[in-house]
């Protein structure tokens, strides 16, 4: 099965004047082939590792699935300590393929595999809630992160450490605890090694958000009991189709054009909006994944650019009553992409009753499944009609292996899209402003000259708090 875009919405043939026209396809033919020549480039160096996930990690799979294997009858909950793509994207995927209330299911018609939580804050209220509402003795909590240094991750750690701990004391609360991150370096490694804790390894040059088909996100799926390897296999077959120089047979690298030129014409909020609860956080993974990679102030060329654009959560039909009105009427700065699934799982029938009443008797014999589909193609259509960009993504079926193709799908475009807006895709110094300047109000060693920075910013004026 292949997952297929559909683009015709994006263009003037289609839409009029605010579609894109062939003459904008003509002008970038240049940026094309420099993305294309530096695609490669950068993946012959080795600076798209996330790109080789898709073969080099058979050990790991293996490795994964003996371990959950061992582990999955002696737990009740698999907890994920993480924060960003390490959190956002197991959810992605959990919500994709398992049961959509897979935790509330008696265990024998979860497989026997354990139940799932993410935590991925640190409201104060959460944690202590969660306590209250499982045995952390029946969990295993797998701390996610590369650098060993993510606060907020780092301080859950610390706390269940402790917790378990004193519940079942050092040696015993070893195995309610396994890590991934860098090999070698970082804290959480040397905490690991040190303390006996079981850990999988990220690899080094695979940053954050593109790090879902890595032990991130391939442990949580494992002992959910999700097919890992179906997932890979998909990247697998999406890596094919993006390793073509002919943009109009490369999905990933149109998406990304299309997204540049839209751009180019205003459009600086991309709508992500999915027909099907399953693929409801994709859109969140994917809002990290564009947002963060690229949002940036200067180019490659140190020109101070502020690029960027916006990415939008919306799920359709819930959304065509809170949305979509703005999205028709409004403003002509957003494009939107929806998210389609030609077979769903399950199907359901709406009786018929109510023959007698027009406005509901239509629906008699009408399944949900067409009921929604429906919905999306009457919404195209008025968005459509109103002249506003739009195109379709549709998985044939919700599975492993399109999943695989999607997450990667939108990696490489991400990655693409970053050429063509000459910058760098995989950094964050937006994100790394934030986390130094909470290092120096706790007094971290090292941040005295941002402590100093901050202590010598302007202190607001009362007036202007009411």
């Amino acid at each position: 099965m292949k997952m297929r875009m559909d683009y015709n919405n994006m263009l003037s043939d289609r839409i009029g004047k605010d579609g894109i026209t062939k003459e904008q396809f003509e002008k970038a033919a240049g940026k094309i082939e420099k993305a294309n020549k530096a695609m490669v480039e950068k993946r012959k160096a080795g600076k798209m590792a996330w790109r080789d996930l898709p073969y080099n990690q058979e050990a790991v799979v293996k490795d994964i699935l003996d371990y959950v294997k061992k582990m999955k009858d002696d737990i009740d909950a698999f907890v994920v300590l993480g924060i960003g793509g390490s959190a956002l994207g197991p959810m992605a995927v959990q919500q994709a393929l398992n049961h959509p209330f897979y935790n509330e299911l008696p265990r024998d018609k979860r497989g026997g595999f354990p139940k799932l939580y993410v935590l991925d804050n640190v409201d104060p209220e959460r944690l202590v809630y969660f306590f209250q509402t499982v045995d952390p003795t029946r969990c295993l909590f797998n701390v996610i992160s590369k650098s060993g240094s993510t606060s907020e991750t780092m301080s859950q750690f610390m706390i269940i450490q402790k917790l378990l701990e004193e519940k079942m004391g050092k040696e015993a609360s070893k195995k309610q605890i396994v890590c991934t991150t860098d090999a070698v370096n970082g804290n959480l490694i040397t905490i690991a090694k040190a303390e006996g804790y079981k850990y999988f390894i990220i690899p080094s040059a695979v940053g954050g958000r593109f790090s879902e088909l890595t032990p991130v996100g391939l442990l949580p799926a494992a002992f959910c009991g999700l097919d890992i390897k179906g997932l890979l296999v998909g990247a697998a077959q999406m890596d094919e189709a993006c390793k073509v120089d002919d943009i109009n047979k490369n999905p990933a690298h149109m998406y990304a054009l299309l997204q540049y030129l839209s751009l180019q014409m205003g459009k600086n909020i991309s709508v992500v909006m999915p027909y099907a609860d399953s693929l409801k956080f994709i859109s969140d993974w994917y809002a990290q994944l564009w947002a963060e990679s690229l949002g940036k102030a200067v180019d490659l060329d140190g020109k101070t650019v502020n690029v960027g654009q916006t990415p939008v959560k919306a799920l359709g039909v819930t959304d065509q009553h809170s949305q979509v009105q703005l999205y028709a009427e409004g403003p002509f700065d957003k494009n939107i992409v929806f998210l389609g699934v030609d077979e769903y799982r399950e199907t359901i029938t709406i009786p018929k009753t109510y023959g007698d009443m027009p406005s509901l008797g239509f629906l008699g014999g009408v399944t949900h499944n067409q009921l929604i589909k429906t919905e999306q193609d009457a919404t195209e259509y008025a968005i459509t009609k109103a002249g506003r960009q739009n195109m379709t993504i549709t998985l044939p079926k919700v599975t492993a292996h399109t999943l695989g193709q999607l997450l990667y799908f939108f990696e490489v475009a991400t990655a693409y899209a970053g050429e063509l807006l000459n910058i760098d895709a995989f950094d964050q110094p937006g994100v790394e402003e934030g986390k130094n300047a909470t290092y120096a109000m706790f007094g971290r060693p090292g941040y005295e000259e941002k402590k100093a920075e901050l202590d010598a910013a302007p202190a607001k004026d009362k007036k202007y708090v009411i």
